[in-house]
């Protein structure tokens, strides 16, 4: 069993808060500042590094092959852990698709569902991506791909040769940052520094992240589809005005899920910065007073 570094906040009789972040992305992707606030909204919370991230456990994959049920079922571990049988769970990206699989796997272990910058269960994002990288046309019906930005950077990115050592590695982690973040608000040049070094530094081994890529190979079936509907957790699905990585995927999810409400964040991009932690903190208060 591999060891999964997590960390809480707040008092143990506070409303609990999980948060999963996406692929290949540490759980300090949660901004100390982000979390800072929902502790002083009276909530406990909950962040954690997925396995070949950050803190946690890495494994030799061609020894131990996994696949995404495996990440999933590391959410249920950290629960557990902390002695959860059910919290509010909050996922970014790959982290709020997992969210929606837990919320229609295991409706009794989510109190709310609040999905932030994230695909639609069951949608079939990776293909998505995959032939937007390639130049491939998308079948009619298939989500919305990435921005030409998203898009022309992740393709030199594939092209050219790969950095070393640290100071290109960080580099490297700054301007994809710069990407993700999108064009909306100013980029933050110091600060993404100050954070790329972190992730850099405290990473057992930073390139670890790629088994999040075999493991979806492993199984590429693993997200059920049409499935959607069945989620009963309440649900707030937040996407920012300026998403380059999934723009307009946030409405599909709304829209599948009965009741949800759909919050567009002005300026945002596929990040959490600064200027959107009041917005987003005080929506996800409101939607975890259940």
């Amino acid at each position: 069993m591999h060891n999964i570094w997590s960390e809480e906040f707040g008092a143990a009789t506070d409303a609990p808060i999980l948060l999963i972040m996406g692929s290949m992305s540490q759980g300090i992707l949660w901004p100390d500042e982000f979390v800072g606030r929902l502790t002083a909204g009276d909530r406990r919370v909950i962040r954690y590094d997925h396995r070949d991230t950050g803190m946690s456990d890495t494994v030799d994959f061609a020894a131990e092959p996994y696949t995404w049920d495996d990440i999933k079922g590391d959410v249920y571990r950290v629960m557990d852990a902390h002695g959860l049988r059910s919290a509010h769970l909050v996922g970014h990206s790959a982290g709020g698709l997992l969210a929606q699989l837990i919320a229609v796997e295991r409706p009794e272990r989510v109190r709310s569902l609040t999905v932030i910058a994230a695909s639609p269960l069951g949608g079939g994002e990776g293909e998505v991506l995959v032939r937007a990288l390639m130049g491939q046309p998308q079948p009619e019906g298939s989500l919305p791909e990435p921005s030409p930005e998203f898009v022309a950077f992740f393709r030199a990115l594939m092209a050219g040769p790969q950095p070393s050592g640290r100071r290109a590695i960080v580099d490297g982690m700054i301007a994809e940052q710069r990407v993700l973040h999108g064009t909306g608000l100013p980029f933050e040049e110091d600060a993404a520094q100050l954070l790329q070094e972190r992730i850099y530094d405290r990473a057992r081994d930073l390139s670890a992240v790629a088994n999040h890529r075999l493991a979806a190979a492993a199984k590429p079936d693993f997200e059920p589809v049409g499935v959607l509907h069945q989620v009963k957790a309440p649900t707030l699905v937040i996407e920012g005005s300026h998403e380059p990585a999934k723009p307009g995927h946030g409405a599909i999810i709304a829209e599948q899920i009965p009741g949800a409400r759909l919050m567009i964040v002005e300026g945002m991009g596929h990040t959490l910065p600064p200027e959107t932690h009041e917005e987003l903190v005080a929506a996800i208060l409101a939607h975890t007073a259940v």
